[in-house]
């Protein structure tokens, strides 16, 4: 059995209401959304712990599954709506223990990696630019055209890149920025550096990748027609799985599941109304 709730099962909590929005500013995702000029902002949706959530219960549940295997006993599984979000902070707990750093709102940048963040492009888009290690630095300054960059005296170590963040994230931009966002992309890819576009939904619309993958596939609804949504995640290879509908009506599977899942008769079935009369 799952229990997923806003807090949990145990604790002074556990009786509070919750939503999303509200888990993901008690676990400390909004507080790193945003830049150091910014209160604390929304990392894109409002529902993000719900999702997650969703996530970790559908796998606790296939974990609980296997346990009478062994066991001959099920399981209760406790999430809190804040308990998945939290575990995709990377390793901000084990840093605040060790070093009693707070993560602070830093914008595109990361704490750990430079030049890593966004970059304008000629034509006013954006590309992502990642840059985690000194190899990867060395092949990015050669793109620019400036393999002196990655001297050790200068931006070669990681220490002097984070030291010397702002002056890099503008020598970046300024290259960028005399681009057009897919010369940039071919430029980096062609460099062995890792590249990519920032898309607005529309722009993903006319991606490739989403459609011939089925990460965005079309589903027909007769309340609404023919509509685009987010695919089956994970697709497997012999089950990949597929969207029959979005949704049925009120109770329009009552009867599959009365009769056919839990072999109900008709006599059954109208003593069962009676009762919630």
């Amino acid at each position: 059995m799952l229990r997923l709730s806003a807090y949990g099962e145990i604790g002074s909590k556990s009786q509070l209401p919750g939503f999303a929005r509200i888990a993901q500013a008690y676990v400390g995702l909004s507080y790193l959304v945003g830049t150091p000029e910014t209160h604390p902002l929304v990392a894109g949706s409002t529902t993000l712990a719900d999702y997650l959530s969703g996530l970790y219960g559908a796998y606790g549940i296939l974990i609980a599954l296997r346990a009478p295997d062994r066991s001959g006993r099920g399981q209760y599984i406790d999430i809190g709506l804040h308990d998945g979000i939290f575990r995709f902070l990377d390793e901000i707990a084990s840093v605040y223990d060790k070093q009693g750093t707070v993560w602070e709102r830093m914008g595109t940048e990361a704490p750990s990696s430079a030049p890593h963040s966004h970059y304008p492009t000629q034509d006013g888009k954006w590309v992502a630019i990642a840059c985690t290690n000194d190899r990867m630095f060395e092949r990015l300054a050669i793109v620019l055209g400036q393999p002196d960059l990655a001297q050790p005296d200068r931006f070669g170590q990681l220490s002097n890149r984070l030291a010397g963040r702002d002056r890099l994230n503008q020598i970046v931009s300024t290259w960028t920025s005399k681009r057009l966002r897919q010369e940039v992309i071919a430029l980096c890819s062609a460099g062995e550096v890792p590249c990519g576009p920032v898309n607005s939904i529309a722009e993903i619309f006319e991606e490739e990748q989403f459609w011939l993958r089925q990460t965005l596939t079309r589903v027909k609804d007769e309340r609404v027609g023919d509509l685009a949504v987010q695919g089956v995640v994970p697709r497997l290879s012999e089950t990949p799985g597929s969207i029959q509908h979005l949704g049925r009506s009120l109770g329009e599977d009552n009867a599959e599941v009365y009769h056919d899942w839990l072999d109900l008769d008709e006599n059954d079935l109208a003593t069962q109304k009676n009762r919630v009369i």
